[in-house]
């Protein structure tokens, strides 16, 4: 099951709202990805900056792209800003090193792609984008 669905693409989204309204968050935006860091989907709360796109796929684009959360791409920037800035450079800017960032793994542990989720705090955006993840039957990958 290497692969996100349009439908669980939408589960994982409207999980992650539904979480981020429990929590009574800003308005978020929420990009899903594929393996290979295409979009699957992504949706904007009514509200939320018009910017918003653009940070939650960087986000997820980081974590699919790196092999890694971008919770782990936000301590590898605080340990080795230069390398973080370069690979940054060599994604043409696209990736952005904050917690928000989530890999989706299948139940074999291989990457299906990643969720990436703005709008309010990191450890909140990052908080949904494992609620959406589980919802859908995957494993969130964080770290």
């Amino acid at each position: 099951m290497n692969v996100i669905t349009l439908e669980q693409a939408r589960t994982m989204i409207e999980a992650a709202f539904a979480k981020g309204r429990e929590l009574n968050l800003k308005p978020l935006t929420i990009a899903v990805l594929d393996a290979g860091g295409a979009l699957i989907a992504l949706e904007r709360m009514n509200g939320a900056s018009p910017m918003r796109p653009d940070i939650a796929i960087g986000k997820a684009n980081g974590a699919v792209q790196m092999g890694m959360g971008s919770r782990g791409l936000f301590k590898r920037a605080e340990e080795q800003a230069f390398f973080i800035q370069a690979m940054n450079a060599l994604a043409k800017g696209s990736l952005v090193p904050v917690p928000g960032g989530v890999l989706v793994r299948d139940e074999e542990g291989r990457v299906a792609g990643a969720v990436g989720i703005t709008g309010d705090t990191s450890d909140n955006d990052e908080a949904c984008a494992v609620a959406g993840i589980k919802a859908a039957g995957f494993t969130a990958d964080a770290g």
